[in-house]
């Protein structure tokens, strides 16, 4: 039988019920709604977590709410990233959590130059997609010399330069012992990578020594990787460990890659096999020492099999290609796919800049619906317009369907001129707001006390529109003459 949520009345009957209001809600049967859905914490309870008397409920909810695929925690001074944690098999039955995490390598045979503009370009990789900034994870560091020594230098160089989590690549335990010294746990807890048939004892010892994630490596066989993580779980009390099955990609390498990734997701959400419950690592680097011929040939090949490991349920991957073409598929679709279907997707509302507005700069309206916004902040900057885009919170609905479910509304619009102190940000008090909107125009006033215009129906004619309207006889006009 696959994972089912607790309802919320079993977890109300856990809840201190004192409807204290601490955690946000209302009432506590409010606060079990929320938890059934995921959608709050139990540190959300302050009561839950501080008082002694609640201690076995809390411990009994903890269990309810444990997902069947662990969630571990690797982590730089700087940066926190979880893998694992996930709940379903399929993502129509509750949203995906905890994105597929991308780190992308280096290794120590790379020369102290090439080392660092590798790692800036890795912390530098930004994308900017519907309002959201898409970036990468990690840096995988891969003993490639199997000098500890070596190893530890470039581990330290990487850490000097890098706020990202590391990911410690090698199968030699004195090579990551010694990485481990430098990094000096528990500031940084990297991931180690990896346990396999011939080290996993001493790979185990030097986890539980320095308290940090390990990963297990089997490559093509299943049966013993899930032996490895009973042994290690079971035998040698390690908790927080990563199974990878392998990447192959010759004759009947994908099918077979294919099929472990989904069999150990299937075991361990349907079957709940906690031998299989551990966050999957997928490593399309492995396309690199698989394949020979051009390099462009093997970056396609790298796309690919990443692609299909983010969709087959992988929670960490480790990649070599830095080329915009190959990971910008990789950060979209992720985005794509780890989005909840039960809601629209919905950028932050708040203040953006368009170009370099000013204190006479006009003040665009729009909602926080993904495609919209783009469309909007795309049609302005292709305008090349200087303007202030103000981004009020409809959930995520589209201008005619919010203004017609009462998400656009001059108290949502006086919040945001509020909380972006757009009233420093500008001398005029003037708003430009869609055209679909324009019923809501003299509620928006009543609210704001801002003067509002009713802008065009499509954004498209947004910069013919300003240049016919936004004229300072206009404004002069609309601000009373002064």
């Amino acid at each position: 039988m696959p994972w089912k949520p607790p309802t919320p009345i079993e977890i109300y009957q856990l809840l201190p019920k004192t409807n204290c209001g601490k955690c946000g809600e209302a009432n506590c049967m409010a606060f079990a709604i929320r938890l059934a859905s995921l959608d709050a914490k139990l540190e959300d309870c302050p009561p839950l977590i501080e008082e002694e008397k609640y201690k076995g409920s809390y411990e009994k909810l903890q269990s309810l709410l444990l997902p069947p695929v662990r969630e571990v925690v690797i982590k730089s001074p700087k940066k926190v990233v979880k893998i694992g944690g996930k709940y379903v098999l399929f993502r129509h039955e509750m949203r995906y959590h905890n994105p597929t995490a991308i780190a992308v390598d280096v290794d120590d045979n790379m020369d102290r130059d090439t080392i660092i503009k590798r790692v800036k370009m890795i912390e530098g990789f930004e994308y900017e997609y519907v309002g959201q900034k898409l970036k990468l994870d990690a840096i995988a560091i891969r003993s490639v010399s199997n000098d500890p020594k070596k190893f530890a230098q470039t581990v330290a160089l990487v850490a000097e330069n890098s706020s990202l989590p590391l990911v410690l690549c090698s199968t030699n335990p004195a090579v990551i012992e010694a990485a481990l010294n430098v990094l000096n746990p528990p500031h940084h807890r990297p991931l180690i990578y990896a346990a396999t048939k011939d080290n996993w004892r001493e790979m185990a010892e030097v986890a539980k020594r320095f308290d940090v994630p390990l990963a297990i490596a089997s490559p093509g066989d299943l049966n013993l990787l899930v032996s490895l993580a009973k042994t290690l779980s079971e035998d040698m009390g390690l908790k927080d460990l990563a199974l990878d099955p392998g990447c192959i990609v010759g004759p009947g390498g994908f099918a077979y890659t294919i099929k472990a990734f989904s069999w150990l997701r299937f075991k361990a959400t349907y079957d709940l096999w906690k031998h299989a419950g551990f966050p999957l690592i997928g490593t399309p680097i492995s396309v690199w020492t698989q394949m020979s011929g051009d390099p462009k040939d093997v970056m396609l090949w790298e796309a690919v099999l990443a692609t299909i490991l983010i969709t087959r349920y992988a929670d960490l991957l480790i990649m070599h290609s830095l080329d915009g073409w190959v990971l910008l598929p990789q950060v979209m679709w992720r985005f794509q796919l780890y989005t909840d279907p039960r809601k629209p997707v919905a950028v932050p509302a708040g203040l953006r800049e368009i170009g370099k507005p000013n204190e006479m700069s006009p003040v665009i309206v729009t909602t926080n619906y993904a495609l919209t916004y783009s469309l909007v902040s795309s049609d302005a900057e292709k305008a090349k317009l200087n303007a202030w885009l103000l981004v009020i919170d409809t959930e995520g609905l589209a201008v005619d369907v919010s203004v017609a479910g009462r998400k656009f509304t001059g108290d949502k619009v006086a919040e945001i001129i509020k909380s972006a102190e757009l009233e420093k940000k500008v001398k005029h008090r003037i708003l430009i707001i869609p055209g679909k909107a324009a019923r809501v125009s003299g509620d928006i006033e009543d609210a704001t006390k801002w003067r509002v215009m009713v802008g065009p129906m499509d954004s498209s004619e947004l910069g013919k529109w300003l240049e016919k309207n936004w004229t300072s006889e206009k404004i002069k006009e609309l601000m009373g003459g002064s």
